[in-house]
């Protein structure tokens, strides 16, 4: 598969297509990491660390303080 490199803005581009993408696992605003090596140039997927704030957000549900639980009577030798 051939790609152009093209003018975007002040810098240069490629666009990938989006079974291109699928196929590496990539999503939009995905991070990747480049690496330039031999004259080539690599990309992959960079390892993203996220918080648990982050991780809920992305699954579209919402972190709320929710106080203490009551989960009931000890049922062992718990030390409350």
């Amino acid at each position: 598969m051939e790609v152009q490199v093209r003018e975007w803005g002040n810098s240069q581009g490629i666009r990938f297509p989006k079974a291109v993408l699928q196929e590496a696992g990539i999503d939009i605003n995905d991070k990747l990491t480049l690496k330039v090596e031999d004259g080539k140039i690599i990309l992959f997927k960079s390892f993203q660390h996220r918080t648990l704030e982050e991780r809920i957000r992305d699954s579209g549900c919402e972190l709320s303080g929710i106080g203490e639980l009551d989960w009931g009577e000890p049922q062992g030798k718990e030390v409350w």
